[in-house]
């Protein structure tokens, strides 16, 4: 940062009272006005050889303080003519050589002085437009030095934080609005002495103790030398857009938990029918211990065959349960490492039942070695169980013997994404992709149109992305991609 001049106009000066700027301008003025009447009476009425007009570029500098640029250029104007009338009075009507001499230098003095300080005031006058330009912006934009402490704080940053610029000049930022990083600190100063600039969220905290959520960019200024200088930091309130988006995650986390106790009540016979046929095996093999145990000889590794039968219907029926309480469990999402191949297989169990009654013939491709990937099971599951229903539900019109379905996985050729498609034969999705996605949009008489909708917002929530096409001869291919969690694979 350059140093500013003594002579510092009142803009350059954020918080002085007017009352304190009223009585300061009036010093100076008088000032001001005192030196020049002592310079005129010395120069006049003195005895002297020495060129003491010199002394009005003390007054002209003085004049900053208190006048503009024409006001300078007036007194400037005044110190001259009284420089020439000193020496009228005082050399008249005979001139020596060396009471010109020195009149002269006098002159050239102030008219030199004259444009130095003209030219300050224009480039300060610069400055006053852009600060007030910064003090216009609805950010909090200030300034610090190396050493962290406060040179320049605008009228957002007033706005926003609640100290006053006068109070914060001088102070160390970081202490001033606490900031906190989402980072170690040291790694951010790396970054920004790397590259010259940083920018990522941070929490503040106002003058009154409460604390900001703020989108914060950083710009290093540097020196005629190349070496750091000083940090620009400008912070946009990202308190009231955070609260909203967390309102709104909030808000679709219960439409997707309707949507599943939705899908969950379409699949009510299949769901009946997965609990109730491992519970009929355990009555049936419970029966059949029972009579066993009435014979005079007992068959002890029938009755323990039996009972290991009761033991996996048993698990069976409690995995089936587990499996609709995690889809019908509201809660906060929990994103864990998983395998996508484990989840396809589950999914496709709950759901084995209803491809059977609709005579729907599944193909499962799961390729080797995924990489896993960091997700909400809960969630990923909906979204499978989704895209397998509208596929089955594509091809009610399609002949029995045509029913086809295909789960495939996949992993991209770099690694970094792990693919899932669902490939049906039925009836395709005409000229419709752009809209498919679109919140009540749908295709079916008796759809909501949230179904895609939601998935859509459950995959870009876990970064990846969903799309669909049509296939070359019949149906349609729905795909999502995830990131790949590199640090776990199978």
């Amino acid at each position: 940062m350059t140093k500013t001049p003594p002579a510092t106009p009142r803009f350059l000066q954020p918080g002085l009272p007017s009352r304190a700027v009223h009585w300061r301008t009036a010093f100076f003025f008088m000032l001001a006005a005192l030196c020049t009447l002592a310079i005129f009476a010395l120069h006049t009425f003195s005895n002297n050889r020495i060129a003491i007009a010199v002394l009005y570029v003390i007054v002209i500098l003085i004049s900053v303080n208190f006048s503009s640029r024409r006001g300078v250029f007036a007194i400037a104007l005044g110190c001259a003519a009284l420089t020439v009338l000193s020496f009228l009075i005082s050399d008249g009507p005979h001139y020596a050589a060396d009471s010109v001499w020195r009149s002269g230098v006098a002159l050239l003095a102030i008219l030199i002085t004259t444009f130095l300080v003209l030219r300050m005031q224009s480039a300060a006058e610069r400055l006053q437009n852009q600060a007030h330009l910064l003090d216009l912006s609805h950010d909090a934009i200030f300034v610090r030095d190396m050493a962290d402490r406060i040179a320049y704080w605008n009228r957002g940053a007033e706005e926003l934080y609640g100290w006053r610029s006068a109070e914060t000049i001088g102070r160390f930022s970081l202490e001033t609005v606490g900031t906190e990083f989402p980072m170690a600190r040291e790694d951010v100063f790396a970054e920004l002495m790397r590259t010259g600039r940083w920018e990522g969220e941070l929490i503040q905290t106002r003058k009154d103790g409460t604390r900001v959520i703020v989108a914060s960019r950083w710009s290093l200024q540097k020196d005629a030398n190349g070496a750091p200088a000083a940090i620009l930091e400008t912070d946009t309130d990202m308190t009231a857009a955070k609260q909203a988006q967390d309102h709104l995650a909030q808000a679709q986390a219960e439409l997707a938990h309707v949507a599943r106790v939705a899908t969950l009540g379409e699949l009510t016979t299949t769901i009946a029918h997965e609990v109730n046929q491992p519970l009929t095996g355990i009555v049936t093999n419970s029966e059949a211990c029972l009579r066993w145990l009435d014979r005079d000889e007992l068959a002890i590794d029938e009755i323990r065959e039996t009972l290991k039968r009761i033991v996996r219907d048993g698990r069976r029926a409690g995995d089936v349960v587990e499996r609709l309480r995690g889809l019908s469990r509201k809660g906060e999402p929990q994103r864990l490492p998983l395998q996508i191949n484990d989840l396809v297989a589950d999914t496709l169990a709950l759901l084995r039942r209803e491809m059977k009654a609709q005579d729907v013939t599944l193909k499962v491709g799961l390729a080797r070695h995924l990489p896993a990937v960091k997700a909400d099971r809960v969630q990923l599951q909906q979204v499978l169980i989704n895209l397998l229903i509208n596929a089955m539900q594509a091809m009610h019109a399609t002949p029995r013997q045509g029913r086809d379905l295909e789960v495939r996985t996949a992993v991209q050729e770099d690694g970094t994404e792990v693919l899932v498609a669902i490939i049906d034969s039925g009836c395709g999705i005409a000229n419709v992709e752009a809209q498919l996605f679109n919140p009540f949009f749908t295709t079916k008489s008796d759809g909501i149109g949230m179904g895609l909708s939601i998935c859509r917002s459950i995959i870009e929530a876990h970064g990846g992305r969903i799309w669909p096409s049509r296939n070359v001869n019949a149906g349609s291919t729905f795909q999502f991609a995830l990131p790949a969690y590199e640090s776990q694979y199978q």
